[in-house]
């Protein structure tokens, strides 16, 4: 689903939901990254890219990025970036 702003901009298209909202890959090969991805991990050193469930908490490598959560079958919409330490 394509996000516009109210001037009928094209912001982006919708990757995903969790209870504070939406987000948002802003362009081809660009993500918008929730407020947790920016602060996860940074202040430890090296972090590894992974994706999350936002239904169950599964976690795994983002080269393997599934079509849904491997663990409670959530749709691929409902996987977010996350970088664990």
């Amino acid at each position: 689903m394509t996000v516009y702003a109210a001037d009928g901009t094209e912001l982006g298209s919708v990757r995903g939901f969790d209870d504070d909202g939406f987000f948002v890959t802003t362009r081809e090969g660009l993500a918008g990254m929730s407020v947790e991805h920016e602060r996860a991990g940074h202040e430890f050193g090296e972090a590894e890219l992974m994706w999350r469930c936002s239904d169950c908490g599964e976690m795994g490598d983002l080269d393997e990025l599934p079509d849904a959560c491997p663990n409670c079958g959530a749709e691929r919409e409902q996987l977010y970036y996350w970088t664990e330490d």
